[in-house]
């Protein structure tokens, strides 16, 4: 059962993939300020939770009407929820999901399946399943008026693949039977006579 908060605008993003996670060393992006930060995809045919985001997406809008943007709610506002369908269309991890990038100047607290702090990066990575806590907040920057995405914490519910960006072994290479003779192989390091 998912906790109530007294924040409008805080969400617990339950059981949803995480990606890029950055979440025990801070980065930069863009170059700027170095935060910790997750992706988390969220399926397009969990209606309850992207509700939720959409309701807690408001509740910021409305906030920031008396606190930035003088009393009225800007158009044209940068939206944090995106369809991965549409803006990463190469991406299959991202396929019949929207997503939210989250960030946070301070490190999130990192537990597991029992509220166990967990320690091990190796642990928690682009790839697992995890409920995240995300509170949304209006701001105002030179390129213009949003809603952004700031990051609580992080309980691990489950392991997923890996998502490295890099090739796995299984597709770089095929089974191989046999062992290769040792004198059919040319030796790149044997100095040969070429003059």
């Amino acid at each position: 059962m998912a906790k109530k908060y007294k924040d409008p605008a805080k969400v617990m993003l339950t059981n949803v993939r995480i990606s890029y996670a950055h979440i025990w060393e801070p980065r930069p992006v863009n170059d700027s300020e170095a935060k910790y930060s997750l992706s988390a995809i969220i399926p397009k045919d969990n209606v309850e939770l992207l509700s939720s985001i959409q309701r807690a997406i408001g509740a910021a809008a409305e906030a920031g009407k008396t606190r930035r943007w003088n009393g009225t709610i800007p158009e044209n506002l940068v939206m944090p929820l995106h369809d991965g369908d549409e803006e990463r269309p190469d991406d299959e991890n991202y396929a019949g999901a929207m997503y939210l990038n989250a960030r946070s100047s301070e490190p999130p607290q990192i537990v597991d399946r029992h509220v166990q702090k967990i320690e091990d990066p190796m642990d928690v990575y682009s790839g697992c399943y995890c409920n995240v806590t995300v509170t949304f907040f209006p701001y105002v920057s030179k390129d213009g008026n949003g809603i952004g995405v700031g990051l609580g914490n992080v309980q691990k519910l489950r392991d997923g693949e890996h998502l490295t960006g890099k090739a796995s072994a299984e597709s770089d290479f095929d089974s191989v039977d046999e062992e290769p003779k040792a004198d059919s192989q040319d030796n790149p390091f044997e100095k040969h006579d070429f003059f």
